[in-house]
Parts: C-alpha cells; sequence; structure tokens
C-alpha cells in the first residue's frame, strides 16, 4: 500500500511552512512510518532535523530530493505511510506543482491578514490547473500565528469566505515553543509541558486532515 502524500507550500516566504511541515511530521510519527521531503533550496528541513542530538533524534526521516520529486515521492510511498512534502516558496520553478500532482492535500500556511492570504490568490490558481489532473488533491489553509485570546479579524474572515480554498477549524497559535524546537532540531511533541498545548494544536490539525 502507498503512503498519504501531503505537501506543505505557500509562494510567499515567511509563512510557517517549515515549523508547520516539522511538527506535522511528528504528529503523524505517532500514527506510523513518516517521510519529509526536503524540497525547499534552503534546506530548512534537512537543517532542522540536523539539529538533533544523537540521543534524541529527530521522529521521522528527513531527505533532500536529489531529482525527479515525482518519481522519488513515489518510490519512497512503499516503504512509509505517510510522506510530508516542505515545497520551495515559489512557482517559478516546477516542483511546488509536481509536489501537488502526486499528494493527497496540500496544506497552506498562512498569517492572519487579509493581505496575506490574497497574496496566495496564485496559488489557488495554481491548484485548480493542478486539480484537473489530480483529481483527489484537497487543499486546505491553516491560519498560523493567530494571537492568543484574540478573535480572527473580520477583514480576515470576510477574506477567508471569499476563498475557495477552506481553512482548517484548528489554526497554529504564535507559540515561542515552535521556535524553541526548531532550535533544537526537536518537535513540540518532545518539549514536554512547554510544548502539550502545540502538540494538542498539531494533533487537531491532523485530525481535522485525516
Amino acid at each position: 500500500m502507498s503512503a498519504r502524500v501531503f505537501s506543505i507550500a505557500n509562494q510567499k516566504g515567511g509563512t510557517g511552512k517549515t515549523t508547520l511541515s516539522m511538527n506535522f511530521a511528528a504528529g503523524l510519527a505517532k500514527r506510523g512510518r513518516v517521510l519529509v521531503i526536503d524540497a525547499d533550496p534552503q534546506g530548512s528541513a534537512g537543517q532542522w532535523s540536523s539539529l538533533a542530538p544523537d540521543h534524541r533524534p529527530f521522529p521521522v526521516s528527513v531527505i533532500a530530493i536529489g531529482g525527479n520529486l515525482a518519481r522519488e515521492a513515489e518510490r519512497f510511498s512503499q516503504d512509509y505511510d505517510f510522506v510530508v512534502i516542505d515545497c520551495p516558496p515559489t512557482l517559478e520553478t516546477e516542483t511546488m506543482k509536481l509536489a501537488m500532482k502526486v499528494s493527497d492535500a496540500i496544506l497552506i500556511p498562512v498569517l492572519p491578514s487579509p493581505v496575506d492570504l490574497w497574496a496566495s490568490i496564485r496559488l489557488a490558481d495554481a491548484i485548480e490547473q493542478v486539480k484537473m489532473q489530480n483529481r483527489k488533491l484537497k487543499p486546505y489553509i491553516v491560519v498560523n500565528q493567530l494571537e492568543p485570546r484574540s478573535a480572527l479579524s473580520k477583514a480576515m474572515q470576510q477574506a477567508l469566505e471569499e476563498f475557495d480554498i477552506p481553512a482548517l477549524k484548528e489554526g497554529m497559535r504564535r507559540r515561542a515553543i515552535y521556535r524553541n524546537a526548531a532550535v533544537e532540531g526537536a518537535s513540540v511533541y518532545c518539549m514536554g509541558k512547554r510544548g502539550e498545548a502545540a502538540a494538542s494544536e498539531i494533533d487537531d490539525i491532523i485530525k481535522e486532515v485525516l
């Protein structure tokens, strides 16, 4: 049986793409064997996992692609239950489109402002084109860096309603623990009590997507 494949993508940088990729993958690791494919030339996912100490390696395998993304994803999907592709923050190369062609779902992290959401409109158009070839592809918006105790602004809620891509009920709050986990080469699941609220957030995202 082949793996379920998830792409984490946004053509805008700084939206928390790798943060979502690595923690989402770590949460999936409680449910099966997981591979992260680092398709971003910046290699952020690979750098993240390389910071893990020898006595506590990152809970999932991370590889950088060395060739055709579709072929690599297909090859590895026989050995894993889940594959997570951390896409480059650009639509100018074919990488993101290739990732979407082999994916079951694409998660799009956006910051909680209408301007950031509107910056993703080109990505929404690209998804529609890919869905002509990959009908199973399900896109979801994940609102990132939500402020605790503050609701989404009316403008953001309105913008989400106008967008053709559904937003997940659960988002990621602005939490220092996400940055701390990255610095330690860990996921929020490995951060003890400090990481519990963030881990619960990621678990809710996974449940909704699965």
